[in-house]
């Protein structure tokens, strides 16, 4: 399958749609474009510089949650294969969409290619950090990571090394595309998607994150209580945040124009 673009796909419970659209419009950077669909349950964040590559939808059942969308030029081609691949069909839209489950419960679309081709630029803050939501992460169950990662190889056409000992992987890390997805190990016996931002200053864009309402649950080196103001050594190259409607996501000391 020729991934041409990758949008990632905000599901947000209808309580909380106005609230997290306000919250991640200003996380991004972005605009919000006009409202569509049936019911005006679709917009798009509209970057400054480059083609759109996030979404949000609201949804009148369950707690939402997080989902790709591949671009593709034959959606019922590419839903083929990754159904020959292990993957679950869902439903077709009129539109020519196409919705399937990974093996381990990821949801994706796929959805017909328009010309998406350049990338968005990081947003430079006025406080002189710069970041991007640039990852889309699919943490799945331990005893089924490998068979995951498998799958999401196979259909991107990714070689694999080895897989022995990785606690994740990223399936494409081309500067061509939008996003990087990654597939990680987890304790959990559910899969979850959720968004990473790539920042120089950890610091600086927990405050910001935090002025907007975000609330910091945790650090990667183990800071359970994580504070605004601590000296720049005790600053955790990852910190887990949530939204102000409880959605995670992540924080991480990444280079936002290469992801590394």
């Amino acid at each position: 399958m020729h991934v041409r673009w990758i949008t990632a796909y905000f599901d947000l419970p209808a309580a909380s749609f106005g609230e997290e659209v306000t919250f991640w419009r200003a996380i991004s950077g972005s605009t919000v474009s006009p409202p569509r669909g049936e019911h005006l349950e679709f917009a798009t964040l509209e970057p400054f510089h480059g083609d759109p590559y996030l979404r949000v939808q609201r949804v009148n059942d369950g707690p939402g949650g997080m989902h790709l969308d591949l671009h593709v030029d034959s959606p019922e081609d590419a839903a083929l294969e990754a159904q020959t691949l292990g993957a679950t069909l869902l439903r077709r839209a009129p539109e020519g969409f196409v919705t399937l489950q990974s093996p381990a419960g990821g949801v994706f679309c796929l959805v017909p290619w328009a010309g998406e081709s350049e990338r968005a630029r990081p947003i430079r803050w006025p406080d002189g950090g710069i970041s991007i939501v640039d990852q889309l992460r699919f943490e799945v169950p331990h005893e089924v990571f490998e068979a995951e990662v498998t799958f999401w190889a196979k259909l991107t056409a990714r070689t694999l090394d080895d897989l022995g000992g990785a606690d994740e992987l990223a399936i494409n890390h081309s500067p061509r595309l939008s996003l990087q997805v990654v597939i990680g190990r987890s304790d959990s016996d559910t899969t979850r998607a959720l968004p990473s931002i790539a920042a120089t200053d950890v610091a600086h864009e927990l405050s910001r994150h935090k002025d907007w309402g975000a609330v910091a649950t945790h650090g990667s080196e183990g800071n359970d209580d994580i504070h605004v103001g601590f000296g720049e050594d005790e600053v955790p190259d990852t910190v887990e945040m949530t939204d102000p409607a409880g959605r995670p996501y992540s924080i991480t000391a990444r280079n936002p124009r290469t992801g590394v």
